[in-house]
């Protein structure tokens, strides 16, 4: 399944990459200070933001601020300034804690985007390269599998604290648009045993407040069969289940590595697919472009770009 020849035509030219890691952010009240890192263009002004929320794994260090390089270096070189913190479910951090939310943090991970947006001034104090270069008023939020979670309540989406029986809403309104990869979808009968009974916040995931833009991305092999017994159309609810606008973009044959964005050879993608990785890029990146800059052809010109290749690697939905 190659390339489109003329697929290169939707992305802008790649710029070289600065990377700061890590940036230490004061966390009062959280187990240990945020940790981030900081991908940017060495060039340009006005820059968007990305914040990238980690998923969780078997492997140490692509659930932290170590993960997801090749859509971290690729956004940044294609104009976003990338910012990607270490969640407390990090396995690089191995907190020993009895704080209720343990281990996944579901609420602490979006708390810890909020708190990246509170403290950009702080960042650019410390990578002075980005003095003066950011756009707050493009700010994004991207994420796979536990950090699709985490940005479909930044988006909108809702839950019942499992502790308490409060809704609870973490919207996040400085963020304009959201990517979700290979993200959780709808509780109730939809999980398996295991997932309803140790991690019950699931139980109760409404997308019928996630109003904020988002892409969708699932894989139709993806069945994560630890989580789910709906099979791989789970993936796809925070797109049926959500009011738009959103898109869907289904890849075929992908599983729940998406070709391997999590970072470069990892043993755990179980699809490890280059050509994959590289859609993912193009499409996550024109759709933000986008949605981020209204009028922008970018998203139109890679969904005809999808729509004019003979043997596509997926297609796109949209309402």
């Amino acid at each position: 399944m190659g390339e489109p020849t003329h697929a290169a035509d939707t992305v802008s030219a790649p710029t070289a990459v600065l990377s700061v890691s890590p940036v230490v952010l004061p966390a009062p009240g959280r187990a240990v200070d945020l940790q981030v890192r900081v991908s940017a263009p060495v060039t340009g002004t006005e820059l968007p933001i990305i914040l990238l929320s980690h998923g969780q794994g078997y492997s140490n260090n692509l659930s932290s601020l170590n993960g997801y390089a090749p859509l971290a270096n690729f956004w940044a070189a294609h104009g976003f300034v990338v910012i990607q913190p270490t969640h407390l479910s990090s396995r690089t951090l191995s907190l020993d804690t009895d704080d209720p939310e343990a281990p996944l943090y579901w609420r602490s991970r979006a708390e810890d985007m909020t708190r990246i947006l509170d403290q950009l001034d702080a960042i650019e104090a410390a990578v002075p390269q980005l003095l003066g270069r950011l756009n707050r008023s493009k700010v994004a939020v991207a994420g796979h599998s536990m950090g699709g979670h985490t940005a479909s309540l930044l988006l909108g989406a809702r839950l019942t604290d499992p502790y308490d029986g409060t809704e609870v809403n973490l919207a996040e309104p400085r963020i304009k648009a959201g990517v979700l990869l290979a993200a959780p979808g709808r509780g109730g009968d939809a999980l398996t045993e295991s997932v309803a009974q140790n991690y019950s916040f699931f139980s109760t995931t409404d997308f019928s407040h996630m109003t904020t833009p988002a892409l969708v991305v699932a894989g139709d092999k993806d069945t994560s069969t630890h989580l789910t017994v709906a099979g791989a159309d789970w993936h796809t609810d925070p797109y049926l289940l959500s009011p738009g606008p959103k898109s869907l973009l289904t890849l075929f044959d992908a599983e729940h590595g998406l070709g391997g964005i999590s970072g470069y050879d990892v043993a755990e993608t179980t699809d490890e697919n280059p050509e994959r990785v590289a859609a993912v890029q193009r499409l996550t990146w024109a759709y933000l472009r986008t949605e981020l800059y209204p009028g922008d052809s970018a998203w139109q010109a890679a969904c005809d770009a999808l729509a004019a290749d003979p043997n596509p690697f997926g297609r796109v939905e949209s309402k």
